[in-house]
């Protein structure tokens, strides 16, 4: 298994020229040097050196211990644990007992490689992996005993700046980098380091002003060219930060660097929108922290909640972010199963990161505290936190889907169509909590036309049907008795049951009504009409309606009315 981050294998030099020999002498072959490989960073080369060595049974000092050395570089880890244990019988070095154990690290076994660090004498090294172990099993005592031994060399430092990078204390990791830096202008990892907290802090174009300076240096560095393509997909798109990683695929000699390096398959997922997905990021799970986060992304986004849950339950998480998605997953399965828990832990977990002094004053922590109410159905307090990020997304459809539907149970039925008007996704605007909000707001903004215009264009089925209900029902409550009477019209043929009769007679009443007072909707062709579809009607009080009614005030009025 191959770590990514800690193994991305360097390019290697071009071959300097051979030295001229006289015609028809060979030349000869000087045999390499382990130094020159170690200061490329070719340990591909170096190992197959030290294992020709070692085969040749030729004599080099420590020579396992260098063997082991590269196989950890180079990634190998198992190789260099069984190397480093051939080492420990044969030279006996208590020392490499910490080495191995940073190879159990680097493999996620903390326990093992923590008692395997406990073999070894005390050194700086055993403390820092110490620190780090204690971090992996949340041991704050141990981590605190070992964080007081620290010292105030570089390792020791740039061990601390990863724990606080670890335990997302992104500022206090700059802070120590760039100490460091002030010391030594020439450390140029360091940028990268630094470049890395403020891509966490979301300063994504400081991110990129500080890489710079590591890839004027090291153009083709993966990591670095890799950072530089986030930032980009998180200022841009997907397709921009794509472009950043063709530098490498220029500079590879192998064809695909993307299939050789987890790390760039993991970030092509995510640029590319989900695609391959399922076949890229199930092998990364244990090896790539967001590789599960993005997987469960994938499946909220293809309408997969269960699938989703199953991947997030059992996580504790550490950063808003963690929390977000796992409130989000929530929140769509108890939705999607009618779980009320589901949706009060989403509810608690939304509450959480938005009520944070830290993520409060944040558009995440905004929309959170948003969906806490929504959940809550206190959509007037949602709406004081929607209003004041929607600035920010205006083309965005859940954003406008939300709005709209939290606008339109505080009762602000204009703001509520024109937000979920601006909806383009199709899938959203077919299904029937969308057409049913929206021809509410119809409605109740006085356009009942719009609403029975949008019912006309569905196909028959239960959706239309309950669609139908809502605008007859919604347009009696309005005063809208002419769409009313034609939406309970149908409901009727459809479903002979009395109370839609009553709902039909009631809106053609009120037809009438409008029509002796002479207002809008009682007009002369609506009531027309509406006579017309009386008259369809088998039930016995038709006639007294039109004939008794309707018929002598239309003649003692000179209305023409076809009776």
């Amino acid at each position: 298994m191959i770590r990514p981050g800690t193994s991305l294998t360097k390019q290697k030099k071009k071959a300097s020229a051979q030295p001229k020999v006289a015609p028809g002498k060979k030349a000869e072959a000087s045999k390499p040097d382990l130094q020159d490989f170690l200061n490329n960073c070719d340990y591909v080369g170096a190992i197959t050196l030290l294992e020709f060595e070692k085969k040749a049974r030729e004599e080099r000092p420590h020579l396992l211990t260098w063997l082991s050395f590269c196989y950890f570089h180079n990634g190998d880890y198992k190789k260099a644990i069984d190397s480093y244990d051939e080492a420990l019988k044969k030279e006996g070095d208590k020392a490499i007992h910490v080495y191995k154990a940073c190879c159990m690290y680097a493999l996620c076994q903390y326990q093992e490689a923590e008692e395997e660090a406990q073999k070894a004498p005390d050194t700086s090294l055993k403390t820092r992996l110490l620190f780090h172990t204690a971090h992996k099993r949340n041991d704050e005592s141990a981590m605190m005993a070992h964080h007081q031994a620290l010292t105030d060399s570089r390792e020791d430092q740039l061990g601390l700046a990863a724990i606080q990078h670890l335990r997302s204390h992104f500022q206090e990791a700059t802070d120590i980098y760039k100490r460091l830096l002030v010391d030594d202008r020439e450390h140029w990892a360091l940028n990268v380091y630094i470049a890395f907290c403020y891509y966490k802090l979301d300063y994504y174009d400081v991110a990129l002003e500080i890489l710079q300076s590591y890839l004027t240096n090291f153009p083709n560095s993966i990591t670095a060219v890799n950072l530089k393509a986030c930032s980009h997909y998180q200022l841009y798109n997907g397709k921009a930060a794509e472009a950043e990683l063709k530098v490498l695929q220029q500079a590879s000699s192998s064809g695909n660097i993307f299939q050789e390096h987890d790390l760039l398959q993991h970030n092509l997922v995510v640029f590319r929108n989900g695609e391959n997905a399922i076949q890229v990021l199930p092998p990364l799970l244990d090896i790539i922290p967001e590789a599960r986060l993005n997987l469960v992304i994938y499946h909220l986004r293809t309408d997969e909640a269960q699938e989703a849950y199953n991947l997030i339950k059992d996580l504790e998480p550490a950063v808003p972010r963690e929390y977000i998605l796992k409130g989000v997953v929530f929140a769509a399965l108890g939705q999607k199963t009618g779980s009320r828990e589901h949706l009060k832990l989403a509810q608690q977990l939304f509450q959480l990161v938005g009520a944070s002094a830290s993520e409060c004053d944040t558009i995440p922590g905004r929309q959170c505290m948003a969906s806490c109410f929504f959940l809550l159905k206190q959509f007037d307090d949602a709406l004081v936190y929607l209003k004041s990020v929607k600035p920010y997304f205006s083309n965005d459809d859940d954003f406008n889907w939300d709005y709209g539907i939290a606008c339109a149970n505080a009762a602000d039925y204009k703001e509520a169509k024109e937000a979920l008007l601006q909806v383009q996704n199709d899938k959203y605007r077919a299904e029937f909590c969308y057409l049913s909000w929206l021809c509410r707001c119809y409605i109740m903004s006085g356009e009942p036309e719009l609403a029975w215009e949008t019912y006309v264009r569905l196909d028959t089925s239960n959706e239309s049907f309950n669609l139908l209900h809502l605008i007859a029902n919604d347009c009696y409550k309005m005063g809208h008795f002419y769409y009313a009477c034609k939406a309970f019209d149908v409901l009727e043929r459809l479903d002979p049951d009395p109370e839609f009769w009553e709902g039909k007679r009631g809106a053609a009443i009120g037809v009438f009504q409008k029509a002796v007072a002479g207002k809008p909707g009682g007009e002369q062709d609506k009531l027309q009409e509406v006579v017309t579809i009386l008259r369809s009607t088998n039930n016995p009080t038709v006639d007294y309606m039109v004939n008794r009614v309707i018929k002598k005030w239309a003649k003692d009025n000179r209305v023409k009315l076809d009776v």
